[in-house]
């Protein structure tokens, strides 16, 4: 996804309390961060914030990281969240945004931090077969996701192209990921709204006629 500059991101980040400069600093010790025990998930791709920002104030007793590689939309999902929480009167202290690139998870990320459960929404298709490497649910992030997933063993992934769900579902497969639960049309599904929060680009796809599909895979 594209996004304009935006001046204001990187100073307002650097003076917010749950955006994590130093990620390395953590590795292996994230829950020292959250100042809890409480499970830890992993959003990667996060964009402008809406669903984990949605998940972390439905769900007090969950820490979430959220990662993305652009700075400018991490600026923005740090307005989205502060707004959110805002309008909930509610204090933000189970949330991490950190800027990396998911090919380097490993560096900020350990098994020690036994993340319980890793989500993907609509991230990038890469269509041309040149560029699919880069996709967040290719093989070789499957298997870097695999390492880390000690306190649980789901990944959960949604998008609107049809293309990209298909191949993903031979990538799962291929890594000896078990789909544990899958369907091609999700808001006429049994998934309710606090599994899955509606995102601004999902709700934007699914006004369009588009049918969002959504799968649960398990690390076999």
């Amino acid at each position: 996804m594209r996004i304009r500059k935006k001046k204001w991101a990187e100073p307002e980040l650097s003076v917010c309390g749950f955006y994590v400069a130093e990620p390395k600093n953590y590795r292996g010790k994230w829950q020292s961060f959250f100042n809890n025990d409480n499970p830890i998930m992993l959003e990667v791709g996060c964009g402008k914030g809406s669903f984990v920002g949605q998940m972390a104030l439905l769900h007090p007793e969950i820490n979430f990281i959220a990662v993305d590689i652009k700075l400018d939309m991490l600026g923005v999902g740090r307005r989205n969240i502060v707004k959110l929480f805002e309008d909930n009167n509610r204090e933000i202290n189970n949330i991490a945004l950190v800027r990396y690139n998911v090919d380097m998870l490993g560096d900020i990320i350990s098994p020690d931090d036994r993340i319980s459960r890793i989500y993907i929404n609509f991230c990038n298709p890469w269509p041309k077969p040149k560029h699919k490497k880069r996709r967040l649910t290719y093989p070789s992030k499957l298997r870097l996701y695999r390492e880390m997933l000690t306190g649980g063993d789901e990944i959960h992934f949604k998008t609107d192209d049809d293309e990209l769900f298909k191949e993903s579902l031979g990538y799962f497969k291929d890594e000896n990921y078990r789909i544990k639960y899958i369907t091609y049309d999700l808001h006429n599904s049994e998934i309710s709204p606090e599994d899955s929060p509606v995102t601004e680009h999902e709700k934007m796809f699914s006004d369009e006629g588009i049918k969002i599909k959504y799968l649960k895979a398990e690390k076999g």
